[in-house]
């Protein structure tokens, strides 16, 4: 079974990523490895975001055409 995507954990991993790539401490192998993983990553945040983009951008539009009537209680 696929586990869901779940953006914020994506970006901590991308930063643990970049901390391992930045340390000294890392394998030109294993170098290679956490940049391709990185890649892949990056690649799914940007289209989880362009997701949320398009459901904000449709969300919006759809309270742009509601409209306000002024409530009047003795109205009935």
């Amino acid at each position: 079974m696929s586990e869901k995507f779940q953006l914020e954990k994506a970006l901590s991993e991308l930063e643990a990523i970049v901390r391992k790539l930045e340390s000294k401490d890392v394998t030109l192998d294993d170098s290679v490895a956490l940049f391709q993983k990185g890649v892949e990553l990056s690649r799914k945040c940007t289209e989880k975001l362009t997701e949320i983009k398009g459901s904000v951008t449709k969300l919006k539009g759809e309270l742009d055409s509601l409209t306000v009537e002024k409530f009047d209680p003795d109205e009935q």
